[in-house]
């Protein structure tokens, strides 16, 4: 059976804007209002008004009335416009288009426009359509504005020391607070536009100079190669343009802070900002990225390092602790002190299950706990997770079902998963910890090893856009090791990441580099005595 086309119009507005192809402005604004008006036939939000200017023009102004700012259109466009008629001016019709622009709207961003697509494009992005009658172009200028939320400290990546401003879903707000840190004139900002429905416009942000090219070339070609119909959200451009698919580790850094966006392209990376979403990622991505905080370059060396190290420990554990857990009880109870295993065998007896069995259970119920504290309200979700942790945890083990020291285990593996600072990334060593428990228990610390063999090699053969996901560990940089394990004085790290190769590597001088190894001595002030008393 045929499909009927219940619309008053033969096509579809996306294939009426396909079929003007190169067709321009005519004389008379019917026309042209026919041709804007059929691709807005059941949108109630176009308006439109048609005015005499200079005595005797007319002229048609056209807009969205909920994607503009109204007060400007009145104030800015309409009240100029019919105040032409109080002026005894004498304009030529072909004129009258270059008077408007130059001496009668008050706007940064207007131009004449000829071509019927890129009219019916403006108006899809919330620009204001002047159509002047017997003139083969028309004025767009741009009226766009959306309600969004003001700058606050972002939710996902708290700071002690650091900026409290985060990005919004405004990309213009995110692209002003980049340039508010980095006022340099070779900062780029690149725009280009995808998704075929949604017009989602990306910015392609790097310091000119610092960057490398050929990674800011991968990242323009890898975008600009992708053609869907919608882009929502940074997520959906992190999985079109990543290296591997099948890799748990991502190969993006998403963040919503604007300091450290502005800390990465220091370092001669990419950032890619889109509208609509508060996330912004970072190209290319290393594994050292993701237990590095802003607060680590806020403290002292001293502190920044015991921190990381802290924060290194958690992530360690929150990998190998329940599988270690699992072979060592199952396969090699000899390992355990003789005291120790006393308790242990103490705490199990009467458990039904074997040890791989209790830890993936309680890491499922865990898992199940976590999504739920996520999904729900935030004033719910903190008293889910209390209840949780303690009525389930005491219930599990007054019952018999699981053991004392496999509930610890458990709770130390996911408080050490809070500590990684990267949600995706705790994700990725989330999904690698349930493979090492498995092969813990079927091989024991054999299974262990492999496993790890296994992960290890495969972070070695990962790239991101070209660079190494395990450098500077391998291939092996010195220099970058100074930002790796540890946090080494801010100025003994002179040089940017030698794996980002980039152009201008040194961003400390020598000057202040020795000034900060050897200080000059202080001075002490000479005290004069004063004459005695009396004397």
């Amino acid at each position: 059976m045929q499909r009927t086309n219940t619309t008053n119009t033969p096509f579809p507005p996306s294939q009426q804007l396909e079929r003007l192809g190169t067709r321009k402005v005519t004389q008379h604004n019917q026309l042209t209002l026919n041709v804007l008006r059929s691709m807005f036939d059941k949108n109630d939000d176009l308006t439109t008004r048609t005015i005499d200017i200079l005595g005797h023009y007319e002229v048609t102004v056209l807009y969205l009335s909920n994607f503009v700012n109204n007060e400007r259109v009145n104030q800015d466009i309409l009240k100029p416009l019919m105040e032409t008629n109080n002026s005894n001016l004498f304009v030529k019709r072909g004129q009258v288009v270059q008077f408007l622009l130059k001496q009668v709207l008050n706007f940064g961003e207007a131009y004449a426009e000829s071509m019927l697509t890129k009219l019916a494009e403006a108006l899809f992005r919330g620009n204001t359509v002047i159509l002047v009658e017997s003139l083969n172009e028309a004025i767009v200028v741009s009226t766009r504005s959306v309600d969004h939320r003001t700058p606050s400290q972002p939710e996902t990546e708290q700071a002690i020391r650091g900026a409290r401003d985060g990005f919004i879903e405004s990309i213009g707000v995110n692209m002003s607070l980049i340039r508010y840190r980095l006022q340099t004139p070779d900062l780029r900002m690149e725009s280009m536009e995808i998704g075929r429905l949604t017009k989602t416009k990306i910015a392609v942000c790097y310091i000119e100079g610092i960057a490398d090219p050929d990674v800011v070339k991968r990242v323009r070609e890898r975008l600009n190669k992708i053609d869907i119909d919608s882009v929502l959200d940074a997520g959906t451009l992190e999985q079109y343009i990543e290296d591997n698919h099948w890799s748990p580790f991502p190969q993006l850094q998403n963040t919503e802070r604007p300091d450290k966006s502005c800390a990465a392209m220091l370092e001669g990376r990419v950032v890619i900002l889109t509208d609509g979403t508060p996330f912004a990622l970072i190209a290319p991505t290393t594994f050292v990225q993701f237990y590095q905080v802003i607060d680590d370059y806020s403290e002292r060396w001293v502190m920044g390092t015991l921190v990381r190290a802290v924060r290194l420990v958690s992530l360690i554990f929150s990998l190998v602790l329940p599988s270690l857990y699992v072979a060592v009880i199952s396969f090699n109870p000899e390992l355990i002190p003789t005291k120790f295993a006393v308790a242990v065998a103490s705490g199990r007896a009467g458990v039904p299950f074997p040890a791989v069995i209790e830890v993936l259970v309680m890491e499922v119920s865990m898992e199940v706990l976590r999504e739920a504290t996520l999904r729900l309200p935030q004033q719910v979700g903190g008293a889910l997770s209390i209840v949780g942790v303690l009525v389930v945890g005491q219930a599990a083990v007054s019952a018999g079902f699981v053991s004392p020291i496999t509930v610890v285990v458990v709770a130390l593996t996911t408080i050490g998963s809070f500590a990684t600072p990267a949600y995706n990334a705790a994700i990725a060593l989330r999904i690698l910890r349930f493979l090492l428990i498995l092969l813990a228990g079927t091989f024991g610390l054999y299974g262990i090893v492999v496993g790890l063999i296994l992960i290890l090699n495969h972070m070695l053969a990962l790239r991101s856009f070209g660079v190494p996901f395990w450098s500077p560990y391998a291939p092996f940089k010195a220099e970058g090791m100074k930002d790796a394990p540890i946090r080494a004085p801010l100025w003994t790290m002179y040089l940017r990441p030698k794996e980002m190769s980039p152009e201008n590597d040194r961003r400390v001088s020598e000057e202040t580099v020795q000034y900060a190894k050897s200080p000059p001595k202080r001075q002490r002030r000479s005290l004069q005595r004063g004459p005695r008393r009396g004397g």
